[in-house]
């Protein structure tokens, strides 16, 4: 069964933070550039960083946005 939309961009974002192209502190781009660099709607968005939260690999400050974690 194929991937859904946002379960390749969860990856994408994965590798970059796996990669050390993201570090830890690093501000993720905003969710209306990643809908423009990727093509895909603020759904699929919001859905691949709720699996990037929920798996540790970034963190939400409200009102300032998403940035890698660091080691925990």
């Amino acid at each position: 069964m194929p991937k859904q939309q946002y379960q390749v961009l969860a990856d994408e974002l994965k590798n970059k933070i796996d990669s050390g192209e993201w570090r830890p502190g690093t501000k993720l781009p905003s969710r209306s550039q990643l809908c423009k660099e990727y093509g895909v709607s603020d759904t699929v968005v919001g859905k691949a960083m709720m699996i990037l939260r929920a798996t540790g690999l970034t963190e939400t400050l409200e009102g300032v946005g998403v940035f890698v974690a660091g080691p925990k």
